[in-house]
């Protein structure tokens, strides 16, 4: 194990109170599951009375493979920071911050302009909505197809619910320079983040963002971020990761994941956010 990746440091500057963890290729494995390693640490976790949250870009939908490792409170922050949602309850949205359709319309047309073949969905409280070209993720899961970009946005095309955030995949560009270039373009009408390998982003609100909901649910509590230890891989956990007090990026994260965090664990694959409670936990006995 190289000192990049150890997972012994860095050592939280007060008592955690909650952990705060991204799911996929932070906590779950590549094939989707959580190890049996990983539960008993969230568990652990939980019964030591450390509050978890599950800090995810994943809509309520496709929460089940962890909605059973929630113990105490049951909520979870979905859609990159747009949604809490109660998954005792099945995925109950309890709060939203919603994308404005007038704000989702211009990114639309800004982005169809300067990244001509840019393809569209639409997640809604109501549920997925995209245009024809447009990949879905899951097969058995293709959502509602709505022929036009600018449809998605009309209110007989989502049934009038509110906007959670706007998906934007292209076909040719990387990554990384589809995100830069829409951050350039459309970062001061909405918050821009990706969080797949392809050139996907996700477009909320602005001011919309994982830190920003956790560091609500926090306040509410009254957990200060100082309190917060925090893991993720790819920049939709950037922000979360530099207002927790403690951070770490997985072994297998972004450039700019690594850079944001205060600390480095192993991958999603060898457990590395067990490995981190792990030892949190033994340095409270």
């Amino acid at each position: 194990m190289t000192p990049a990746t150890d997972p012994r440091g860095p050592s939280p500057a007060l008592p955690p109170r909650l952990i705060a963890t991204d799911l996929d290729g932070t906590l779950l494995h590549d094939d989707k599951t959580v190890s049996e390693r990983t539960v008993a640490a969230l568990a652990a976790a939980e019964d030591a009375g450390i509050e978890v949250f599950f800090v995810t870009g994943r809509p309520a939908r496709w929460m089940g493979v962890v909605s059973g490792h929630v113990h105490g409170h049951g909520l979870a922050i979905c859609a990159n920071g747009a949604a809490v949602v109660d998954l005792h309850s099945g995925g109950t949205l309890l709060t939203v911050h919603p994308l404005e359709r007038a704000t989702a319309l211009g990114v639309v047309r800004t982005l169809s302009r300067i990244a001509p073949g840019t393809t569209f969905g639409v997640e809604t409280t109501g549920g997925f909505h995209h245009e024809p070209a447009y990949p879905t993720l899951y097969a058995d899961e293709p959502g509602t197809i709505v022929a036009a970009a600018e449809k998605l946005l009309h209110d007989e095309a989502v049934g009038g619910a509110p906007v959670m955030k706007l998906l934007a995949q292209h076909p040719e560009l990387a990554p990384d320079t589809f995100h830069a270039l829409a951050r350039e373009h459309i970062g001061g009408l909405a918050s821009v983040t990706r969080s797949s390998a392809g050139a996907l982003l996700e477009i909320s609100g602005p001011g919309v963002s994982k830190a920003s909901t956790l560091a609500r649910c926090c306040a509410e509590r009254g957990i200060s971020a100082a309190e917060v230890v925090a893991f993720g891989d790819m920049p939709n956990d950037v922000e979360m990761l530099r207002w927790a007090g403690t951070s770490y990026a997985m072994g297998n994260a972004h450039p700019e994941v690594i850079a944001a965090a205060s600390g480095r664990t192993v991958a999603n694959n060898e457990d590395g956010v067990a490995v981190v409670i792990e030892r949190i936990l033994r340095k409270r006995t």
